[in-house]
């Protein structure tokens, strides 16, 4: 499900990867932006629709600006049942010269979405918007609303995607504060936010600026309140992780136990750098091994991702999974210290980083890596999911693509999902 996901990019300058690592990754990026498409969304696609079932009937959202004038809205409910489409449910999101219809549509499932739209503008409607909906929409606003500000409480790793749920396709950005100390005035943000047509800046919670862009659609004053007050609750809230933890047996008999990992966990994962060969190290982070801890603030934070972390029962941190949210892609990375590799510790951090990218509604995952790691090549075949390889300038490229039966597919495997 596309819209269930969030790009985030990298951490500012003070702490960006060095020109080394950009440099060796830029194969990757140049692979991934020639396969993205960056068109709005459409009710329709190119590819031939399938011969629509007699009496079948298809989902739409659509929005459309229309004036602020008695008889407006009975235009558009009357060109709209001219095409035998059904309004479902109908919010307002009032502007300074208008209003915002947003409208849940039930119609006929060989009614194209370009007619719909023709209609409603021949109605008055302008700025029109459509694209399918499914189910998942039938669910009003202010219960969605509530339920994702229930997840976000739950875990701070939310923020990022319960705001992609809440405004639909769009580009996620996270700026952390100054690493210096200086001026966290969040780049000339105001404390309540700024909205601009299609891009809004909001305040994060440790003092840095979440930037959303929707370009083919404007936010509304609704939506920009929305997201401030979800963004002002995850601050008030402050670093949190669900409790539970898994406890597996290895094939060797050893016991390990997967948890959840953030930014508290930052020295125990530098120690564990500690304990890494070079050679380790640079399969991970692909440049100067001198620079690896200076990832690990972007990489633990849950405003860039979801973090798995594995220990002995002596407490001590031998494995770190990182699920990397990237536009449309999802990037997952292991990390598994030498004296504990080969034993089925990056089998099982996969595995749960598979089930929460499941949880989060992803549509694949992929691992940029070296074809001379063959623990991480072995570990994504290992899932057994659909999986295509790209090779670019030495760099690999990994895709598994999460289909409806990747849910059991994981179960089966032992899955050490998230808690």
């Amino acid at each position: 499900m596309t819209r269930d996901t969030t790009q985030v990019t990298h951490p500012d300058d003070n702490c960006r990867p060095t020109t080394a690592w950009r440099r060796a990754t830029a194969a990757f990026h140049a692979w991934r932006t020639r396969r993205q498409e960056h068109a709005p969304p459409t009710g329709d696609t190119g590819s031939p629709a399938p011969r629509p079932v007699p009496g079948a009937h298809s989902l739409w959202r659509m929005r459309t600006t229309v004036q602020d004038e008695p008889g407006s809205l009975a235009a558009l409910c009357g060109a709209l049942a001219g095409q035998r489409v059904d309004i479902l449910s109908l919010q307002t999101h009032p502007l300074a010269t208008g209003t915002v219809d947003e409208f849940l549509l039930r119609g006929p499932a060989d009614l194209p979405a370009s007619e719909v739209t023709t209609a409603v503008e021949s109605a008055g409607g302008t700025d029109t918007w459509i694209e399918r909906a499914d189910a998942h929409d039938l669910v009003d606003a202010p219960t969605r609303v509530l339920g994702l500000a229930a997840r976000t409480a739950l875990d701070a790793a939310e923020l990022p995607l319960a705001l992609r749920q809440l405004l639909g396709r769009c580009t996620i950005r996270s700026r952390p504060a100054p690493a210096d100390g200086g001026d966290r005035s969040a780049g000339g943000v105001p404390v309540e936010g700024a909205l601009d047509d299609t891009v809004m800046r909001l305040r994060g919670p440790e003092g840095g600026v979440i930037t959303v862009e929707r370009p083919y659609l404007p936010f509304t004053p609704t939506e920009f309140a929305r997201a401030r007050a979800l963004v002002e609750l995850d601050a008030r809230l402050g670093p949190r992780l669900p409790h539970g933890r898994d406890v597996l047996t290895l094939a060797e008999g050893s016991d390990i136990t997967v948890r959840r990992a953030d930014t508290r966990d930052l020295e125990a994962a530098r120690a564990m750098h500690g304990r890494c060969s070079a050679g380790t190290l640079r399969l991970r982070y692909h440049g100067p091994v001198r620079d690896a801890d200076r990832y690990l603030n972007h990489l633990l934070s849950p405003r860039y991702g979801r973090t798995l972390a594995v220990q002995t029962a002596s407490g001590r941190v031998v494995g770190l999974g990182h699920l990397l949210w990237d536009g449309d892609e999802t990037e997952v990375a292991l990390l598994v210290e030498d004296a504990w590799q080969r034993r089925g510790v990056g089998s099982e951090l996969l595995r749960g980083l598979v089930g929460m990218a499941v949880d989060a509604g992803c549509s694949s995952v992929y691992a940029v890596t070296q074809a001379s790691n063959t623990g991480m090549v072995a570990a994504m075949r290992g899932l057994g999911l659909p999986l295509d390889y790209q090779v670019e300038e030495g760099t690999l490229v990994i895709t598994a693509r999460l289909g409806e039966a990747v849910v059991t597919r994981v179960e089966e495997l032992g899955s050490a999902s998230a808690p």
